[in-house]
């Protein structure tokens, strides 16, 4: 790995521990292995590496949601890859844990990709909900924009509850409510969701 590969992935993983605050340029060079003369010949000093690093970040956590969002199944199964899959569910989720972070929130540049992820987040499920909609999957009367809004704060909400606990039940209780309210709103005779006891039990 790059110099500035390591810098960067340094970076993510203190963001995500530590926080912006805690996330020193001695601690990001400790831990990538680089000395100060190489960060700053790569980056104009920490706020340019973190920026950097939380792009990373984000665009990882795209990738990955959207591998489960465009594979094969019904809109619930779909979604309920992308709620099950694994996850450090205690250290909470890497760009949810930034809107917690006063200094990301409060510098634009750092707060965009965390805004901009979001909505993209939001609105690929609510993409999925709606195919899922128009192929009978659903009943009619399902919002998709809100159900998907609904998905998003429940998920966010479980890794809260889950590092406040300090146990990963209550996100997987969270979990298994969302997509208990997905199930009432399919339609009988149709597809649902994957086997959601046996998701239940791994989670647990």
């Amino acid at each position: 790995m790059s110099t500035p590969e390591r810098l960067i992935e340094s970076t993510r993983e203190l963001l995500w521990e530590r926080g912006y605050i805690g996330t020193s340029p001695k601690a990001i060079q400790q831990r990538a292995g680089a000395g100060q003369g190489s960060m700053y010949h790569h980056f104009g000093g920490k706020p340019d590496l973190a920026l950097a690093a939380i792009n990373r970040t984000a665009d990882d956590m795209r990738t990955k949601a959207d591998a489960q969002f465009s594979s094969p199944g019904t809109a619930v199964e779909r979604i309920t890859a992308y709620l099950r899959r694994e996850r450090d569910v205690l250290k909470g989720c890497p760009v949810g844990r930034l809107t917690q972070d006063p200094d990301v929130m409060a510098d634009a540049q750092l707060r965009r990709p965390v805004d901009d992820t979001f909505t993209w987040l939001t609105a690929r499920i609510a993409d999925v909900l709606t195919e899922g909609r128009e192929h009978g999957e659903f009943d009619t009367a399902l919002d998709p924009a809100a159900t998907a809004a609904t998905v998003v704060a429940v998920l966010q909400g479980g890794y809260v509850l889950a590092r406040a606990a300090g146990s990963a039940e209550p996100f997987g209780r969270a979990v298994d409510g969302v997509l208990d309210l997905l199930s009432a709103r399919a339609r009988q005779g149709e597809p649902r969701s994957a086997d959601t006891s046996r998701g239940r039990a791994a989670d647990r």
